[in-house]
């Protein structure tokens, strides 16, 4: 594995717990690797496996869900 690998993460985030907890960081200028990009969500229980399958195949190396 090379040197400066970054791996590409999306997460999938709970709109009340999760990205709550993103948002806070944010506002209290945290920062977090620019290659987690973080996709809101009303509630992680009604993700669909597809929408975890369908980040892989858009060149995602990793998933994370959240709650």
């Amino acid at each position: 594995m090379p040197e400066n690998f970054s791996p590409q993460i999306v997460a999938f985030a709970c709109h009340y717990c999760a990205y709550a907890a993103a948002d806070l960081a944010g506002g209290m200028r945290l920062e977090y690797p620019p290659a987690i990009k973080i996709i809101e969500l009303p509630c992680t229980g009604k993700l669909d496996v597809l929408y975890a399958l369908r980040a892989f195949e858009d060149g995602a190396d990793g998933v994370m869900v959240a709650g």
